[in-house]
């Protein structure tokens, strides 16, 4: 008996390649520097009035899970691998092309691990238009501790929450009639939307500063307020420095966000206006 069209029609809307799941992406096995897409910061950074004399500073810690090349015998080898994009780079790379681009060394030979690193080192600062630092080290589990993320965790509180972004500076405030305080408040709360690929994208966000009590309440509604609003990570992290400083006028403020992976990378941008280099504290999401 022949199959009805509708019964066809069904069967085929059931295959992946049909289906709402995206069309196939081809991962090239070999090294291709093009594949990096560089974006300039430039313009979201002028939505939020910060221009070419950053208020801050910072970098982007990225990691990647899924390093792997081959050795001058032709074995595969896997690694760990850590790099650090300054916040003053003109560019932040787009983190699909960044997969892609580490894809491509899969069926590629090198000598020894420091001549892969200073490869990368040279493509990603071009790219970057920075000086970007690598570290690649080993795949197991040693030295590889989950550490979340330190400070008070403000998730808890009983809120009655209707707003979903876009992202509101309203809700943040601080006590200024009350004597300056020193606190790290955490929330891993923190969603925002990939403005390429619409996905969502995960994250906890740690908030050190010193100045007048931020009010908790209304720094996780205006947390929470970013859940619909498509930004990159390093663009989010920075529009939250700069609202934190203009509502509540902290002396010291430092802003980190320790996102999931997504591709086999993960994106935790750090924001501060004190000299200070972050750890890489591996979150137990991450």
């Amino acid at each position: 008996m022949c199959k009805s069209y509708t019964q066809t029609h069904n069967a085929r809307r059931h295959t992946p390649e049909h289906s709402p799941l995206g069309k196939t992406t081809i991962y090239a096995d070999r090294y291709d520097p093009s594949l990096l897409f560089p974006i300039p910061r430039s313009e979201k950074r002028a939505e939020i009035g910060v221009g070419e004399v950053l208020p801050f500073h910072g970098v982007d810690i990225w990691n990647a899970y899924e390093l792997s090349w081959l050795d001058a015998r032709g074995k595969p080898l896997v690694a760990l691998a850590e790099f650090r994009v300054p916040a003053s780079s003109p560019n932040i790379i787009e983190s699909k092309s960044f997969k892609l681009y580490l894809n491509g060394f899969a069926q590629e030979r090198y000598a020894d691990a420091t001549a892969l690193s200073a490869l990368l080192a040279g493509d990603l600062s071009a790219a970057a238009g920075a000086t970007v630092q690598v570290l690649l080290s080993e795949a197991g589990a040693r030295g590889h501790a989950i550490s979340d993320l330190s400070g008070t965790l403000i998730d808890t509180m009983p809120l009655d929450i209707y707003d979903y972004g876009p992202p509101k500076a309203d809700y943040l405030s601080a006590n200024h009639a009350a004597d300056a305080i020193d606190e790290t408040l955490v929330s891993d709360l923190l969603r925002s939307n990939c403005p390429v690929t619409g996905q969502p994208d995960w994250g906890s966000v740690q908030i050190a500063y010193r100045g007048a009590p931020i009010d908790h309440a209304g720094l996780l509604r205006y947390l929470i307020s970013f859940r619909n609003h498509n930004e990159f990570h390093e663009q989010c992290v920075e529009r939250i420095y700069v609202d934190l400083m203009h509502r509540c006028a902290p002396t010291q403020l430092s802003v980190y966000a320790r996102y999931t992976r997504r591709g086999g990378l993960d994106i935790n941008p750090f924001r501060s206006n004190l000299p200070a280099t972050p750890g890489n504290p591996r979150g137990a999401r991450q």
